[in-house]
């Protein structure tokens, strides 16, 4: 386990896949934190080489590139904070977000639960979230994912490694289970587990990204920057003139 070299700070985990360049996209992130949060501690998770300013730690994963997904365990150990905010690295913060710290710092693990579109209404599609409902599995999203160092955040990250190192019969669990196993269906089933009760907020407490998926959001297009006015002006972010607030997980990676 890394050294711990501050309190609090926000790791983002950006190992790139043969179509994403996902340091870029944690650069970006990083920046946008920035933009509310000049002094936050913020650390980058990659196995490229990476000395941009904007990071105070660029971290190597602690047990190499296992591929894609399956590295995500390994963001427990790499942490150097006592206190961690994982955030996916397609996203930007388009408001202040320090404040929940304040709603975390009494609990040892929280993973966000639900997500909203671009007008702040709850997402209730649930074309993404089949698996989900299928085997009534909590509504969760990793892209956001508080813990401290407890002795919960070390059993569920446990958890989170032996389901990934052996899909093959942890898929036998599932009805209509994916060939491949998701960060966000991995979490599920550990918190699961564990019981939503200890690893999650009650609905409508915790924060929700702004997800930008074509069903997410009733888009006509794969492409949601074809249909609309989008202007982002010192850190913040319109869409259709509506200010846009939290984490804004924009999905398509040429974006900004």
């Amino acid at each position: 386990m890394t050294k711990v070299k501050a309190e609090r700070g926000y790791l983002v985990p950006a190992v790139d896949t043969p179509s994403v360049d996902y340091l870029a996209c944690a650069i970006r992130l990083a920046e946008s934190i920035r933009c509310w949060h000049p002094d936050a501690n913020i650390s980058v998770l990659t196995v490229r080489r990476c000395d941009h300013p904007v990071f105070n730690h660029v971290l190597s994963l602690p047990h190499g590139d296992l591929g894609g997904y399956a590295n995500d365990w390994q963001v427990f150990g790499a942490s150097p904070y006592r206190q961690t905010i994982k955030l996916e690295a397609d996203m930007l913060a388009v408001s202040p977000v320090d404040h929940w710290w304040t709603l975390f710092e009494h609990r040892d693990l929280v993973i966000s639960t639900g997500a909203r579109d671009w007008l702040d209404r709850p997402i209730t599609t649930r074309h993404y979230r089949k698996t989900f409902d299928d085997n009534h599995l909590p509504d969760v999203y990793n892209a956001i994912t508080y813990w401290r160092l407890s002795p919960t955040a070390q059993e569920f990250f446990a958890l989170v490694r032996a389901m990934f190192e052996d899909w093959s019969r942890c898929r036998q669990l599932l009805k209509f289970p994916d060939d491949q196993p998701t960060t966000d269906v991995i979490y599920a089933m550990a918190a699961q587990i564990m019981g939503p009760d200890r690893v999650t907020l009650p609905a409508g407490l915790g924060p929700t990204i702004v997800h930008m998926k074509r069903h997410a959001i009733g888009g006509q297009t794969d492409d949601w920057t074809d249909e609309l006015i989008w202007e982002r002006t010192d850190g913040s972010l319109s869409i259709q003139t509506l200010r846009q607030w939290g984490f804004f997980h924009y999905h398509h990676k040429h974006w900004t």
